[in-house]
């Protein structure tokens, strides 16, 4: 369980989230619909820890994440408009990099996950600044399945996808969701996901 409570949050002078307020439990997804900048993406860096809120609290597990930073973040996973990878390395070498920071995984764990976002065919030798970008995001989203984090926090995770990329993306997110995961996702169009419990926010004052 995620709790988000009385969450002030300014960017320069500009007082961009006013006292909000959320619970959030396993097996839900919110979907965050507002418009461009009026502070989606910030809510999610702030939630990371990326962003300082000057008021509010949240917790993890009926717990204060102060009190135990490490093992919130331990349980989340944030993917954000960049893709987070090594343009000189291939897809390969990204995954087992950023597992590794983690949880180390064998090859075979590591190329069942690219086979799982569409990308069992490519060049095992190709970095992945050849890569298209659709093709990069879903080296992150492979990632993404690879870290058994609890909470994800999404920034437009089918930004450059295709159609194919959007049915993968779903998947994923239903599996996880499935599996009693939480997603936070930031979007412009929404994401279809039939028999989620799903909540779409449509303005920053609904979750005052």
């Amino acid at each position: 369980m995620l709790e988000v409570s009385n969450l002030h949050l300014w960017r320069g002078e500009r007082h961009l989230l006013r006292g909000v307020n959320f619970t959030l439990f396993g097996g839900q997804v919110l979907q965050l619909l507002w418009p461009n900048g009026t502070g989606k993406t910030s809510l999610l860096r702030c939630i990371a820890g990326f962003l300082h809120a000057e008021e509010g609290e949240l917790r993890w597990q009926g717990k204060p994440v102060a009190d135990d930073r490490d093992g919130f973040h331990w349980s989340l996973a944030y993917l954000g408009h960049e893709t987070a990878q090594k343009g000189d390395l291939t897809a390969f070498e990204n995954l087992r990099f950023a597992c590794a920071l983690r949880s180390p995984f064998n090859a075979e764990r590591l190329r069942s996950a690219l086979a799982g976002v569409g990308l069992a065919q490519i060049d095992p030798d190709q970095p992945v600044r050849s890569f298209s970008a659709g093709q990069q995001r879903r080296v992150a989203l492979a990632r993404l399945s690879l870290w058994g984090a609890r909470l994800w926090l999404l920034d437009e995770p089918a930004a450059n996808l295709d159609a194919a990329g959007q049915a993968v993306l779903t998947g994923l997110l239903q599996s996880h969701l499935q599996a009693g995961g939480m997603v936070i996702l930031a979007t412009h169009q929404g994401i279809e996901l039939p028999g989620a419990d799903c909540r779409h926010w449509r303005t920053p004052q609904e979750l005052v």
